[in-house]
């Protein structure tokens, strides 16, 4: 009994469909090449921070500032662009939305004040603000329901490997060319990627890939969907809630140390700008690669029991908790950042768990907006404040103390999951019976 829920019964062929076309593979790789782009044109900022520091005499808030306004605005836009984009066009919605995150960061490369850096880091944020959720919903609605977490945790992951790619080779740029330069290296791949994504990827091709739910919404049926409607799909049930806390509030704990860890590793360790970068990005690399593999860790756990996939998210945060509070108390030296670096695989590995858990938990027509959801959460609950939280602590009590305070939001979000475990059996079962009902 416990494999016929293993997931529940949307109704829609992405449920039940088995096999993957080349196609859906094609689409998922230039999705996430863009998600790589978003993120390195929004982490590329912190692999310079110590030269804007000197450039501009920026406080610890201020630079955090120029970090977290850009999660402000994907958190509070978010929702919005995204049911635009369930309406408008999913495909014409991400093309606009990259064209926009990299012109303006072809503006940072140009801004000569702090302020006006602000306005163009804002601009990168409304540019970004929709697109992790319309991404992730058009790459799960021509994937099988069976590779959710899986699919959800890799696409995530790209913005780890995004985040890699902009620490990394903005670092070394910046070191080499300045950081104009380094803003305008990233803007170029956008550009690039955003051309190729709008020549490849149609609304006509995803068609056929498509569950019938969604392919008579392009078509213009179903957008019509009220509001209260929207938000009943969206807040069903306690668990999705929870899901969507869960995820924002533990999402803290690796935004706050991609951002800081090149300056942590240049105030602590003394390393040159470049080299700090460097050595930032394998944390962030280390990141990614415990996304994928937990997002694959928690389907293959919950094959035969659903409720597992809270099991593992609870256990990722668990541990990410322990080891880098374990961690960032340790004496300076290579085994305290082989405790962080451990510490790291684990500290985003509720993503998949948690995008699985809304996509089970939603329609599938509304996915765009459920995952909008989800962002606004991550962003609002942890993207959004982690820098600048911590900027603000590291300014009263030193930056290593800020970041011994940060694990404790994964020990926050734990709490968060085990609630939402609690509840989603019977909201499963609960929602089972009414989509049953509805097709009767």
């Amino acid at each position: 009994m416990l494999m016929q829920h293993a997931e529940p019964n949307t109704g829609d062929v992405s449920t039940t469909r088995t096999d993957v076309r080349a196609y859906a593979w094609v689409v998922f790789a230039l999705t996430v090449g863009l998600l790589l782009s978003d993120y390195m044109s929004r982490q590329v900022l912190n692999a310079v921070f110590p030269l804007l520091k000197a450039t501009w005499n920026l406080s610890d808030t201020q630079l955090g500032s120029l970090s977290s306004v850009v999660a402000l605005m994907v958190g509070v836009l978010t929702f919005p662009l995204s049911v635009l984009a369930d309406r408008w066009g999913r495909v014409k919605s991400i093309v606009l939305m990259a064209a926009m995150w990299s012109l303006a960061t072809l503006g940072c490369a140009i801004s000569t004040t702090y302020g006006e850096m602000l306005i163009a880091r804002a601009f990168v944020g409304i540019g970004e603000a929709a697109y992790g959720s319309v991404g992730i919903a058009v790459v799960l609605s021509i994937f099988p329901a069976r590779l959710r977490a899986t699919l959800t945790g890799a696409f995530m992951a790209g913005g780890a490997f995004g985040s890699v790619l902009g620490m990394a080779l903005g670092g070394a740029v910046a070191a080499h060319m300045g950081w104009r330069m380094a803003f305008g290296a990233m803007a170029a791949v956008g550009i690039v990627l955003v051309i190729f994504y709008w020549f490849v990827v149609t609304e006509k091709r995803l068609a056929p890939l498509q569950p019938a739910s969604l392919t008579r919404q392009a078509a213009g049926l179903g957008v019509r969907m009220s509001f209260r409607a929207l938000m009943k799909g969206l807040f069903s049930t306690k668990s999705v809630v929870c899901a969507y806390v869960g995820s924002g509030i533990h999402l803290m704990v690796p935004a706050a140390i991609w951002a800081w860890m090149p300056s942590f590793l240049n105030r602590y360790y003394g390393m040159a700008t470049g080299k700090a970068a460097m050595s930032a990005a394998v944390f962030v690399l280390v990141t990614g690669l415990g996304m994928v593999v937990c997002g694959n860790l928690a389907d293959r756990l919950s094959k035969n029991a659903r409720e597992k996939k809270w099991v593992a998210a609870i256990a990722f945060c668990l541990t990410s908790f322990i080891l880098l509070a374990i961690g960032f108390r340790m004496p300076a030296g290579p085994l305290q950042l082989v405790v962080i670096g451990v510490g790291m695989f684990f500290c985003a590995g509720a993503s998949g768990p948690s995008g699985a858990m809304v996509a089970n938990l939603t329609p599938s027509s509304i996915h765009a907006s459920a995952f909008a959801t989800l962002t606004l959460a991550n962003n609002l609950l942890g993207l959004a404040p982690a820098a600048v939280l911590t900027g603000l602590v590291a300014d009263r009590i030193g930056l290593l103390g800020a970041l011994q305070l940060v694990p404790f939001a994964a020990l926050i979000g734990a709490i968060a999951f085990f609630i939402g475990k609690r509840n989603y059996s019977d909201d499963l079962d609960r929602l089972d019976a009414l989509r049953e009902h509805a097709v009767r």
